[in-house]
């Protein structure tokens, strides 16, 4: 009888240690599905740039599924980026593919990340009002974050502005990596420095005429929205030549979507939705509403290029 119980103790052992070994396989990657593609509820995590974007996105995709809902986190690329790695947040919405690094720790932990590209993005500068300098040479914004350009006079010489700072929505944003990678920069210029958001960018170069802010396209895009309206009327767009072109009468380019599409603008980035939920849930059923045809309608109103649908372009004759 004492035999028999243990032997049953042993197999009970056994079982639980087999049945242990099985769960713990993959990092401890269990997720539990409380979600599928049009309902449950998750959080999103989303590069601050995008802000009125995605709030039409969400707002349209919960109005027609109505069993879905999302928890929206906006802010800065480097804590969004950390959210999802750490599995905070399924899915997350930024300018930039994952590094091989990422990607191979989340392999590692049996996660298999989805990259849908979104949009086409233009990354702008705006200056004050009064500042009568709004078309600038590609190689002096160049200059600039080089740090070999420092005042308005070297830019124009009847400039009655000093020194030029430029300011960015946050120091751990999209915007500022953006562009220590284009010019293939350590670290930025000590004219540069950063607020808390795109909307205090704005208001920073609107009380100084001296700043160039640095905001994304969305921003002040949509004609539509009030908010981006608003931002419009309170700023100057500023119009950029090519690259090498310093020629006086270059074209200068704004960031309307047919110059992002036609890659005239030349300060462009792409826009992903980036997945990691091991099923088919609502972060899929999200991913794919952007990227689908009422999604991308959306894209196009806001002032970004779709990924997926075609550009209009109309030349009108004068």
């Amino acid at each position: 009888m004492k035999t028999g119980k243990a032997a049953k103790l042993i197999f009970g052992a056994a079982g639980l240690i087999i049945l242990l070994f099985f769960t713990s396989c993959g990092g401890g990657n269990q997720e539990i599905q409380t979600d599928n593609t049009t309902s449950g509820r998750i959080k999103v995590a989303i590069d601050e740039s995008y802000r009125l974007l995605l709030d039409t996105e969400i707002y349209t995709f919960e109005a027609i599924y109505k069993g879905s809902k999302f928890d929206t986190i906006y802010g800065n690329e480097a804590d969004i980026v950390n959210f999802f790695m750490k599995d905070s947040v399924p899915l997350m919405i930024i300018n930039r593919k994952l590094s091989p690094e990422e990607e191979k720790y989340l392999n590692a932990r049996q996660f298999i990340p989805k990259t849908t590209l979104i949009a086409f993005d233009g990354v702008v500068f705006i200056v004050n009002s009064e500042n009568p300098d709004t078309n600038l040479f590609y190689d002096k914004i160049e200059g600039i974050f080089k740090g070999d350009v420092k005042t308005w006079k070297e830019i124009s010489p009847k400039s009655k502005l000093g020194e030029i700072k430029v300011v960015f929505d946050n120091y751990k944003s999209s915007n500022p990596r953006y562009f220590r990678e284009k010019f293939n920069l350590s670290k930025l210029p000590s004219c540069c420095f950063a607020v808390n958001s795109n909307a205090e960018v704005i208001s920073f170069v609107e009380n100084n005429k001296n700043a160039i802010g640095v905001i994304g396209v969305n921003w002040i895009s949509d004609r539509e929205d009030t908010i981006s309206n608003n931002f419009l009327h309170r700023v100057k767009v500023v119009g950029l030549s090519t690259p090498g072109n310093n020629d006086p009468d270059a074209n200068f380019y704004r960031p309307y979507q047919a110059y992002i599409a036609q890659g005239d603008y030349p300060f462009t980035r792409n826009v992903y939705c980036i997945n990691r939920q091991t099923y088919r849930g609502l972060a899929y059923g999200l991913s794919s509403f952007i990227a689908g045809e009422k999604g991308q309608l959306i894209v196009l109103r806001s002032g970004m290029v779709p990924a997926a649908m075609p550009v209009r372009i109309v030349q009108i004759k004068h």
